[in-house]
């Protein structure tokens, strides 16, 4: 190299040996919001007076088969009758017209909503036309929400943990009771089993910290530690107390960011999936530069050549 040119860029070098890097770190993966649940969830009315009844029926108007002369007949036409519904005890088929409930002309499907949202009322006579026969049946209604109503099987813990809880009542060895998380579940990558810990087990505490019910121990485990840290799990497994050692689910880290003045330039992210990579940047041009925002890559070199690859599809959004 001529000498002349060595003493131009050894300011360059020298300015470049002198640079700090400045470095970024961020999770390797997303980490979902979690939102925390109160200690009593109440999942729909415990009022039993207030539970409406059904008789299992889809109905319309009984309007006339004729495509010249539509006209609205007497009645409403059952257009579907849910399996194993009082309806369908009852033996009322799709295609019957319900002329009366209990002597009461019923002529508008609306008026088979209000007799169901009755809960003072099970037995309801009905007068049915199926084809050129009118007959009469009874039918017991039944509450609507009697078979759906759902029941708390445990609390989840979706990150930290990664398990599922449900509180429980404990005596150990002949002390009074107290409350426990029982493990009733175990999600992928959950530390738990790798610390020795099974379904079935009781959880008395963490850190020394009494629980006062398995919501308490998904709280605590969502904000009172960072992930990858290590607590004290105090386990009963129905004979003996022991301390493990959980350290709680770690996403890892990748390198978000990273700065070396003009020399190199990086950034990272994963929502939306991007990176960007420059090299010898002097703010005008760059020696080389490349970017990727999702599925599409673009390369620059001196900002004269300049390409791009895997184009990402446009998708409409409903």
């Amino acid at each position: 190299m001529p000498r002349m040119l060595r003493i131009a860029l050894l300011p360059f070098i020298v300015a470049c040996l002198q640079l700090t890097a400045c470095a970024s770190y961020e999770p390797a993966v997303l980490i979902p919001a979690v939102t925390l649940s109160p200690e009593t969830v109440t999942f729909g009315s415990t009022n039993p007076g207030s539970a409406q009844r059904s008789f299992g029926l889809d109905v319309t108007r009984n309007e006339s088969d004729s495509l010249f002369n539509i006209e609205v007949l007497p009645g409403v036409r059952v257009r579907g009758v849910a399996p194993g519904s009082a309806a369908a005890t009852s033996g009322l088929q799709a295609g019957d017209i319900i002329l009366a409930i209990d002597d009461v002309e019923v002529n508008q499907p609306d008026a088979l909503r209000a007799l169901e949202q009755q809960s003072e009322q099970e037995n309801f006579s009905f007068t049915v036309r199926r084809d050129t026969t009118v007959f009469a049946v009874d039918i017991v209604a039944r509450q609507a929400n009697a078979a759906s109503s759902p029941v708390e099987l445990y609390r989840v813990d979706p990150i930290a943990s990664r398990a599922g809880y449900r509180s429980e009542l404990v005596s150990v060895n002949g002390t009074p009771e107290i409350v426990a998380a029982e493990i009733r579940q175990f999600y992928p990558d959950s530390p738990l089993p790798g610390a020795g810990l099974n379904v079935g087990d009781l959880i008395l505490a963490i850190d020394g910290g009494q629980l006062s019910s398995a919501q308490d121990l998904v709280n605590r485990l969502n904000t009172g530690y960072e992930l990858g840290d290590s607590v004290s799990f105090s386990v009963y497994d129905g004979q003996t107390v022991t301390e493990r050692e959980v350290t709680l689910w770690n996403p890892g880290r990748r390198l978000s960011r990273l700065s070396l003045g003009p020399l190199l330039q990086y950034e990272s992210s994963l929502n939306p999936a991007a990176q960007s990579l420059s090299i010898i940047d002097l703010w005008l041009f760059a020696l080389y530069r490349y970017q990727q925002n999702e599925g599409e890559r673009s390369h620059s070199i001196l900002g004269l050549f300049n390409f791009s690859s895997d184009y990402g599809e446009l998708v409409e959004e409903q």
